[in-house]
């Protein structure tokens, strides 16, 4: 019987700070899918569900990415 053979295993490569926030935010994804036992996609719409309750929409940026032109400010 043959030994297995041993390889050399090179160090990947540093993340880069987006990289690990993407990761951390698919990891995040994963335990709440398995939570709830629910699917990645039904996820994704349970935290877009929840942006939008949270953060209406003149509070957002537009979808072009611009600002809107206006500003309120309540007090």
């Amino acid at each position: 019987m043959r030994r297995p053979r041993k390889e050399l295993v090179k160090p990947c490569e540093p993340l880069s700070a987006a990289s690990l926030k993407v990761l951390e935010l698919q990891t995040a994804k994963e335990i709440l899918a398995e939570t709830f036992g629910i699917s990645i996609p039904e996820v994704e719409e349970m935290i877009q569900n929840h942006v939008e309750e949270a953060y209406p929409q003149e509070c957002r940026q537009e979808e072009d990415g611009q600002w809107p032109q206006e500003f309120r400010v309540e007090k």
